[in-house]
């Protein structure tokens, strides 16, 4: 029998929810791993984290010492390093705490503090070590891991989707929660890949996917304004998921100092 790609799925700090795009796959997944030889996902069973791989997917941000240095490890280990999801991509959720006194977090959670080791920020993955393929998304989707797969075993990258939310509101037939209800939606700025999801139940887009391809977040800013928005509401409209990509990072920093003058 040939020898098969080698991958890797590999986690840190996160909700294993970016895994589960894997897992979701059914019987794709038995059909993948045909193809390909899962030498470490430890939600799924494999367990090896210091394998060398074709192929590394990393789901997770960095925010302890060890992560960092874990990092570095996989990166060394891998031909291709694949981040998938907020996290990994621009900091996810974690890394709201970098806008925060963390330290006045952890001693008011932990009776001891000073066991509980994490660094100063949390930081995506790219911040650290080279990337060669980054999938946005909270969580990413089964399609974007299996045209990943595919891409990458032909050594070429997949076609990256840079349409904007809207676009895709439009192709589905939905109607504008932002101009029919007024609710502040992040679609005119989100890339799109959920299947505008949150519209289609009549909710507004929370940027899961981060910043689309030349994303207007300055117009935007002014149109929550328009609709009510106080510039802190403004600000935590773009510092949310993907809190860390730039573009979202400076309309954010930008509405938080409105809200200051």
């Amino acid at each position: 029998m040939r020898n098969r790609p080698r991958v890797a799925i590999h986690k840190f700090s996160s909700c294993d929810g970016c895994q589960l795009a894997f897992l979701n796959l059914g019987e794709a997944l038995l059909t993948a791993a045909e193809l390909v030889e899962f030498v470490h996902f430890a939600e799924a069973g494999p367990v090896a984290p210091d394998e060398k791989v074709d192929i590394a997917f990393v789901e997770g941000s960095l925010s302890t010492p060890h992560e960092l240095e874990r990092i570095r490890q996989v990166r060394a280990n891998s031909t291709y390093l694949v981040t998938i999801g907020a996290c990994a991509t621009s900091g996810g959720v974690q890394a709201l705490r970098n806008m925060a006194d963390a330290g006045q977090w952890v001693a008011g959670i932990y009776a001891q503090p000073q066991y509980i080791e994490s660094l100063a920020t949390v930081s995506p993955i790219a911040q650290h070590v080279p990337v060669d393929l980054e999938l946005w998304g909270c969580p990413v989707t089964s399609r974007q891991i299996v045209a990943a797969i595919r891409a990458l075993l032909f050594g070429v990258l997949p076609v990256e989707e840079n349409d904007k939310v809207c676009l895709e509101c439009k192709r589905r037939q939905q109607v504008c929660v932002m101009v029919s209800k007024g609710e502040p939606c992040m679609g005119p700025v989100t890339r799109t890949g959920c299947g505008a999801l949150c519209p289609s139940f009549g909710r507004d887009c929370y940027g899961c996917f981060g910043p689309a391809e030349n994303p207007n977040t300055t117009a935007l800013s002014r149109r929550f304004a328009g609709l009510g928005l106080l510039p802190e509401q403004v600000a935590q409209r773009f510092l949310f998921i993907n809190n860390a990509a730039p573009a979202f990072h400076a309309a954010g920093l930008k509405a938080r100092e409105d809200s200051h003058d």
